[in-house]
């Protein structure tokens, strides 16, 4: 598995927003199926989601119901196609690996939990490169030896 997504390349993909250009022409430039860990899938779920419960309260926040629910069906087509992969996952290898780097970065880059345990899945899975438009996840990334793109 040489390339890893994280959830900003997710929404790249799934909502049009400023860098989507960016995704698209990342993922179509991809040698193989988008794979994804399940975590991954989860959090885009999950903050898609909570974008809607955040515009229910405020309409100038979050999305609208309609949006969100467009992306999640997106990206359901697309796992009912098997355009995009869920691979399997060793958890208790990747939390032991997503512990020894935040013990060797966290301090030093004030890297977000969910930060960490997807570099250290991408780590686990022999990806060589993680797909993120999150500044502080790609300068982890590449302090642990990942290449990043985008």
């Amino acid at each position: 598995m040489k390339f890893f997504p994280d959830t900003s390349f997710l929404c790249g993909l799934y909502r049009e927003q400023e860098n989507s250009p960016q995704a698209r022409a990342c993922y179509a430039k991809l040698p193989d199926r988008l794979r994804i860990s399940p975590a991954v899938m989860y959090e885009f779920r999950q903050s898609v989601r909570l974008q809607i419960f955040l515009n229910a309260r405020d309409c100038g926040k979050g999305f609208r119901p309609k949006e969100a629910q467009k992306m999640l069906e997106a990206m359901q087509a697309d796992l009912d196609c098997g355009a995009v992969v869920v691979v399997p996952v060793d958890w208790p290898a990747v939390w032991l690996l997503a512990e020894r780097v935040s013990v060797a970065q966290t301090v030093k880059g004030g890297n977000r939990s969910w930060d960490v345990l997807h570099v250290a899945t991408a780590m686990h899975l022999g990806s060589q490169t993680l797909l993120s438009f999150d500044h502080r996840q790609r300068s982890l990334a590449a302090a642990c030896g990942l290449k990043v793109a985008l």
